[in-house]
């Protein structure tokens, strides 16, 4: 079961993402064209002069109903783990209707064609329409319920109280319908035996199903165009033809078992669909694992960092105040120290990074840090609509650190102002202070220009544009425009 130790909130918030509108789009647009296809193949016989039954073929058919079963139990183990780790219920109600999906296919034919004595109509006709119908009625349940989670401690025991209760059930249909076998013939003669699959009851049992199906499609993609979730984006077409499946044999019955009807075409593309869906959820769930585990190896490193480097700068800068000012030694080693826990700080930061904070989130609490260690009076006015990804994220976060720190060591400012907006179509960042300004050509000349053309570098790789003005006196402006 794929239920091993991954961060479970990054896996929920995984699933969790909101879903862009060319997504939906495209989403609307596949269930669109199944509806269509389904009506339009569902009324081609209905208009002609004749229709015939289907094509035998006993070989196909059985095999089909072993792949049918097999990706249903897939797609049902899948569910079933995310159920071990979110305790969802809905997730719950979807494993067993899955299962039940696979039991009504090959379950009931391995049944009929291996055990002897066993009633051919309970067996072959009633007891799948019966299952069916529990089935389409729980998946339908699944697609509508949005039921908080149970605690993980207790999702084994509601697990194994679901699997008890399943077989119950269907020990419990099998014997009422072998029970009442005699009274179920007596509603039509011997001459129509062979027609039991028209019977008005079973017709009727397939428009049920038909009608829970198509409310589970429309619940799935409802479900689907709020949130992304691999498995139920697909479901939602898969219920689609799974429910026109049961409107064509509704409509023509099977009345030779072992034939191949236009409903088994649009059971099996129900099922290929849920594959589509389930290799999906598959990829997803190892790329969330893999997620989670880079997170987990960036925290580790960030825990070794700050109990490590940072500690050991830090005794080095309490150490370095006791030296005396020969040849400014002592300041050269303090100052060299604050840009090394700098450093250190930002690559902290860095690492504890999830990348799902909002851009004016990260900047905020990063100059924040920086104003209190510096005794810095701070404005910021941040719009928390502008977003960028996290390489950007980083880029803009290492700018403004940058640029803060300059203003408060080397222009002795005492007023950061602090601004992320939109101008003209573009995302605007810029650093004011108030400091004492300095020579843009000298700085860039001395050896302490480095850190404006390592902000230069980053701004042009978002890709942006970098800006600078400063004079003597007046304090400056950092700006980028990406």
């Amino acid at each position: 079961m794929l239920t091993t130790g991954a961060d479970e909130r990054g896996d929920v918030d995984h699933r969790r993402r909101t879903v862009s509108w060319s997504s939906r789009v495209r989403d609307i647009a596949l269930l669109g064209g199944i509806w269509a296809a389904g009506f339009t193949i569902t009324a081609l016989p209905l208009m002609s002069v004749s229709y015939g039954p289907g094509v035998r073929n006993y070989s196909l058919d059985l095999i089909l109903d072993a792949v049918n079963a097999c990706i249903a139990l897939l797609a049902a183990y899948l569910v079933h783990g995310r159920f071990l780790r979110q305790g969802r219920m809905q997730d719950l109600l979807l494993t067993h209707g899955l299962v039940l999906l696979a039991l009504a296919g090959l379950g009931v034919t391995v049944l009929t064609d291996t055990v002897s004595g066993i009633p051919v109509q309970a067996a072959g006709i009633w007891l799948p329409v019966a299952v069916l119908s529990v089935a389409a009625v729980l998946i339908a349940a699944a697609a509508l319920l949005d039921a908080p989670p149970i605690r993980r401690a207790e999702t084994k025991k509601w697990s194994a109280l679901s699997v008890v209760a399943e077989v119950c059930l269907l020990s419990v249909l099998f014997m009422v319908l072998s029970s009442s076998e005699t009274e179920l013939s007596a509603f039509f003669s011997p001459a129509e035996a062979l027609t039991v699959a028209g019977h008005p009851l079973v017709v009727a049992g397939h428009g049920w199903v038909a009608l829970w199906f198509f409310v589970a499609s429309i619940a799935f993609a409802y479900r689907s165009s709020r949130f992304q979730d691999p498995l139920l984006r697909w479901a939602a077409p898969a219920f689609s033809l799974a429910g026109f499946a049961r409107v064509n044999y509704m409509l023509f019955p099977e009345v030779h078992t072992h034939w191949l009807y236009a409903g088994d075409a649009f059971r099996t593309a129900c099922y290929l669909l849920l594959l589509v869906g389930a290799t999906r959820e598959i990829r997803e769930y190892w790329s969330a694992r893999a997620g989670a585990a880079v997170l987990e190896d960036r925290r580790r490193l960030a825990r070794e960092l700050h109990d490590g480097v940072i500690q050991e700068l830090a005794f080095i800068k309490s150490q370095s105040l006791t030296l005396t000012e020969k040849s400014g030694t002592s300041s050269r080693i303090v100052n060299a120290c604050n840009r090394a826990l700098d450093e250190a700080r930002a690559a902290l930061h860095a690492l504890g990074q999830t990348g799902d904070e909002p851009l004016g989130l990260v900047l905020h609490r990063a100059v924040q840090d920086l104003a209190d260690r510096h005794t810095v009076d701070l404005e910021v006015e941040l719009d928390d609509s502008i977003d960028a990804d996290a390489d950007q994220q980083h880029a803009l976060l290492r700018i403004t650190r940058e640029a803060v720190s300059n203003a408060v060591r080397h222009g002795n400012a005492k007023r950061v102002r602090i601004g992320l907006a939109r101008t003209g179509g573009m995302r605007c960042l810029t650093v004011q202070d108030d400091g004492n300004g300095f020579d843009l050509t000298t700085a860039l000349a001395s050896a302490s220009g480095y850190g404006l053309t390592s902000m230069r570098e980053r701004a042009e790789l978002l890709p942006g544009a970098f800006a600078i003005h400063s004079q003597d006196g007046q304090g400056s402006v950092v700006t980028v425009t990406w």
